[in-house]
């Protein structure tokens, strides 16, 4: 008979070989299978990350990219610096970007309008660089805006060199970044964000369908991006609401787009469960969540809207409508100033009361003669409520947004409603 320690010793070894066999079975990570692999999964209105593998490692955002040229042409629409009917001409250099696109022709325009939807459904490379150059001037001064954005955002890793995403070695980000984007994207504009849900549009009698199939093979699943180039693998940022919380999720480096479709959906349910058994408290003030399908209002004719100029008592904060916020009282000094700074939207008034007056605190100078002033729009079914200061001249809005900009807080400059 063999003593005890022996049958231990053979049973040792049989282990050992078994596992080279079950590694086969069970399969390796995605990380550890795929170098250019990288994910995170994050709680949007806490910011808990759920998820995380590789989510700092340097990556090529591919058409993700084109969430950053989204949110600079959106931003440029609030601000009143373009409008949805301007014409932005197509360039030879637009016109001769590779596929995906929508084969604009050199010399011809497109409406602002009409380029939102060929970013996001066709992934349009040539439409990318139409309105960097609209925006910017050249492609590569339009990139450099995109890199100082991601800079105020708090992407540090995050560097842009197109508008589109196309091959480019300079041109990086990581998981965690492409995250904070989205959620950006969604937060700031929430007003645009049906525009993610589209699968189909019709230009020129030409009808394009979407690559981001996740929309609609996964429940709740209402939004953002795909991206694919050879060196990023298949990339995709996906934003899904279950039970009333909603998770923003980004995959880098898949090998097929099923494969990565059907990680992301793991994910997210796991994301999901982990959220449910955290029973994460709301520890910051909850940001609006877009709506599934927001009626397609610009802001500033949300505004226009206001019903009442007379200010009301909203648990405490006096807020007034839209309307009588764009027209404020002479500013000190007996001067008019009708320009503003917004820092925030938030479902709360207190909430952003309290951002406008943190903002407030922050000026110094001239600029301290600027008004608090919290503003009730309505976007679809959802109410929201606007920190801005008011009652500044064009220079001093600028010049405070920029004040502000250098303390790390996010703003925009507000043009007076109808100029």
């Amino acid at each position: 008979m063999f003593p005890a320690t022996s049958y231990r010793f053979r049973g040792l070894i049989a282990l050992v070989l078994l596992l080279p066999l079950l590694a086969v079975l069970i399969g390796p990570s995605p990380a550890q299978a795929n170098p250019r692999y990288a994910s995170i999964v994050v709680d949007y209105a806490t910011g808990e990350v759920l998820h995380a593998s590789n989510a700092d490692a340097r990556r090529y955002p591919a058409s993700l990219t084109k969430m950053m040229t989204l949110y600079l042409l959106f931003e440029a629409l609030e601000q009143g610096k373009v409008s949805m009917n301007q014409d932005f001409r197509v360039s030879p250099h637009a016109a001769s970007m590779p596929p995906s696109k929508l084969g604009l022709r050199a010399g011809t325009t497109i409406k602002a309008g009409e380029t939102i939807q060929p970013l996001i459904v066709r992934s349009a490379n040539d439409v990318a660089v139409v309105v960097g150059e609209a925006l910017a001037g050249t492609e590569s001064a339009f990139a450099r805006k995109m890199t100082e954005k991601a800079r105020q955002m708090g992407m540090h890793s995050t560097t842009f060199r197109n508008a589109s995403g196309l091959p480019n070695s300079g041109q990086v980000t990581t998981a965690r970044d492409m995250a904070t984007l989205a959620m950006r994207v969604m937060r700031d504009f929430p007003q645009y964000y049906h525009y993610f849900d589209d699968q189909s549009f019709t230009y020129r009698g030409q009808t394009h369908t979407s690559h981001n199939h996740l929309i609609r093979s996964y429940n709740g699943a209402d939004g953002l991006k795909t991206g694919y180039i050879r060196a990023s693998g298949f990339n995709v940022a996906t934003s899904a609401v279950r039970d009333g919380r909603r998770l923003v999720g980004v995959v880098m480096g898949g090998r097929t787009a099923q494969s990565r479709n059907a990680h992301m959906a793991d994910l997210l349910d796991r994301g999901f469960l982990r959220a449910g058994q955290l029973q994460l408290a709301k520890a910051r003030p909850v940001p609006p969540v877009p709506a599934a399908r927001p009626t397609r209002l610009a802001v500033s004719d949300a505004m226009a809207r206001g019903e009442s100029d007379a200010p009301r008592n909203v648990g405490g904060i006096l807020v007034s409508s839209a309307q009588a916020a764009a027209t404020p009282g002479p500013a000190a000094g007996g001067r008019t100033g009708q320009w503003g700074v917004q820092v925030g939207a938030f479902q709360a008034a207190d909430q952003a009361q309290s951002l406008a007056s943190q903002a407030f605190s922050r000026l110094s100078g001239d600029l301290t003669k600027a008004q608090i002033a919290v503003t009730e729009v309505q976007v679809s079914d959802k109410k929201l409520f606007r920190a801005r200061l008011v009652g500044l001249m064009e220079g001093e809005a600028h010049n405070a947004c920029q004040h502000l900009s250098r303390q790390g807080m996010d703003c925009m400059v507000v043009r007076p409603t109808g100029s």
